[in-house]
């Protein structure tokens, strides 16, 4: 018998779009302290960035998430460039597809042995498997309006000013960080003076500097998606500024579109020790793991996990964009009619008191902008009825072109470009970290490897329960399979020896990666050495009297009492159907995960890489 359960470690679109999130993007992501002379900076805690390299350019779209509480005045973001940029709107529904699309699972199937047994017997192992994963997090037309900008005076010359759906921005060309932060604070791009010294480095190294802030009038429910676009054939993360406002363990998720594997050129590549997983849970402690992976030696924090790296097609194209989108149908519309005709091209669905359904992420915010609903009044009841409210309608606010021409370019175009976009690449990689702030001390670059074989998204083992009352993880990526003894705890083997790390390699543009560090036999050798231990120790779950199950102790590293019979021997325990069924007792004790921000002991090199074969 065969049950599957599984986890989705990572967001699904509704908790992406409900959900208030610190703001952030990628680069340097400020906010203006209201009543100080002083900026400050707001903490970021993740980055997600997905990148097209073609035809001599880099383009990348930038998901900037906020707090819907940032008061839209002190909202602003600068973002290091290697060339002088041009700037689209992004899809904001593109990146929750293709988060959904490709998020890493872990479960397993649960196989019984068959057990010819009479009532009072030895029984299966479980069932199924029920639980809750970690946080993965645990996923355009051309803007108009642009100049070439001028020198300003001092050290600071604009080389670009633009509009960009919901933002002003600018690009800006430096001799000294501190006349380009004067210049910023000048004109209301707000920025962290403790920048100073990193904008410096990236001064020195010939980088121009794009600024975003909202554009007056606009609102925080309105920001969008931005997409960089830039001559080159190198992707790059600017990590070095977002340190300023970084939190320890921040996640970074890149997605790039190709033909090939993307990897890191200058950060290692990190395999996982798939033993360190709590496979009985889901995979609940991923992000633990990931962090203590690439903080192993030789990562030393600057490394990558590939979550994915397969065909682009499991991205959904649901929400994207549709034929029944124009935008025209708004541009002399009376305001009356708007939710009308947006529930008539499917952009907006039933209206309850509350609110409304939303298909795209975006329309809320356009509707807070334009038919924004009267004080006292909640959304669902003002915009399901606006001929009922028509009194209430702001004129000030309302303008039937500037909505249409924000449909279409803040939701419509993105949504035809990402369409193309992955239906012209066939390849999708997903790539994920997380960083300290301490580690933020070399920007991540990119390359394709087109000699890398496929990554898929879900790993399946196989929970085996024998008639014993003994039960196996087999098929989790290493020889043995992982005893469990009976029990509905993952075992934390051998913690001060067992290595976070299965594999840590550098990959060159071409060839086979080079293996720095290949834990596979000293891990595998931990586990037989655990299944040894367990195995004399028996299933830890004794049988009472009347046939009931109790718990013996047993201690992280093997020491401690079993539940066994007086001969040794392990027991399952009876029922009618034959089955141990779900005991859910925890036996062994989980040593504390170190987190990255405590010391770690550095082992050195020790030796030439091996290139992998």
């Amino acid at each position: 018998m065969k049950n599957l359960s599984f986890t989705l470690l990572g967001f699904v679109a509704a908790g992406l779009v409900a959900l208030p999130r610190p703001a952030h993007a990628c680069g340097g992501t400020f906010c203006d302290a209201a009543g100080t002379t002083m900026s400050m900076p707001v903490d970021q805690t993740g980055e997600t960035i997905f990148f097209v390299v073609e035809n001599g350019e880099v383009e990348a779209h930038i998901q900037i998430e906020y707090d819907p509480t940032t008061d839209a005045a002190q909202f602003a973001w600068i973002v290091p460039v290697l060339a002088t940029p041009s700037f689209e709107v992004g899809s904001q529904q593109l990146f929750v597809n293709l988060a959904n699309g490709t998020v890493p699972s872990y479960g397993w199937i649960g196989e019984d042995e068959d057990c010819s047994f009479d009532d009072g017997g030895f029984g299966g192992g479980f069932e199924s498997c029920e639980g809750t994963g970690g946080d993965g997090a645990s996923p355009g037309s051309s803007a108009g309006g642009g100049d070439d900008g001028g020198t300003t005076g001092g050290g600071t010359e604009v080389v670009l000013q633009d509009t960009v759906g919901a933002f002003d921005a600018v690009v800006l060309q430096s001799t000294s960080s501190d006349e380009l932060l004067t210049w910023l604070a000048d004109n209301a791009y707000y920025a962290d003076p403790a920048a100073a010294p990193i904008l410096q480095q990236y001064i020195d190294e010939g980088a121009q500097f794009a600024a975003f802030r909202l554009t007056q009038g606009a609102e925080v429910g309105e920001i969008h998606p931005v997409v960089v676009r830039y001559a080159g054939d190198e992707p790059c993360i600017p990590i070095r500024l977002t340190r300023i406002a970084a939190r320890d363990d921040m996640d970074i998720r890149a997605f790039f579109l190709g033909d090939a594997r993307v990897v890191s050129t200058n950060y290692k590549q990190v395999e996982l020790n798939p033993v360190k997983l709590d496979w009985i849970g889901l995979g609940a402690n991923y992000k633990d793991v990931v962090t203590m992976a690439v903080d192993s030696p030789m990562a030393d924090g600057h490394g990558f996990v590939t979550e994915y790296a397969a065909t682009s097609s499991v991205v959904a194209r649901d929400g994207l964009f549709s034929a029944s989108w124009d935008a025209t149908a708004f541009a002399a519309i009376d305001s009356t009619m708007v939710v009308t005709r947006l529930q008539e091209q499917g952009l907006v669905g039933a209206c309850v008191p509350d609110t409304c359904e939303f298909a795209h992420p975006l329309v809320r915010g356009l509707l807070l902008s334009w038919l924004p609903p009267p004080e006292g009044v909640a959304e669902g009841e003002f915009w399901g009825d606006l001929a009922g409210h028509a009194a209430d309608i702001d004129a000030d606010a309302w303008d039937a072109s500037e909505l249409s021409a924000a449909l279409q370019e803040r939701v419509i175009a993105p949504g035809a470009h990402a369409v193309e976009l992955l239906d012209t690449h066939p390849m999708l990689t997903r790539l994920y970290t997380t960083i300290s702030p301490h580690e933020m001390t070399e920007d991540p670059l990119f390359h394709t490897n087109d000699e890398l074989p496929q990554v898929g998204a879900s790993r399946i083992a196989t929970f085996f329960a024998s008639c014993s009352g003994d039960t196996q993880m087999r098929g989790i990526g290493i020889a043995p399979a992982v005893e469990t003894q009976g029990t509905a705890v993952w075992p934390d083997i051998f913690p001060a020896e067992m290595p976070w790390a299965l594999r840590i390699e550098t990959v060159p543009i071409t060839g086979a990666p080079l293996v720095l560090v290949d834990n596979t036999t000293a891990i595998e050798e931990l586990v037989q050495q655990w299944n040894q231990m367990a195995a004399q120790l028996g299933p830890q779950v004794a049988c009472g009297d009347d046939g009931s199950a109790s718990n013996g102790g047993a201690s992280g590293d093997g020491s401690g009492t079993s539940g066994q019979l007086e001969n040794g021997a392990g027991c399952g325990c009876g029922s009618e159907r034959g089955k141990l069924g779900h005991v859910g007792l925890g036996l062994l004790v989980l040593a504390a995960l170190r987190r990255r921000g405590s010391p770690r002991t550095r082992r050195p090199a020790g030796g030439e890489p091996e290139r992998r074969r």
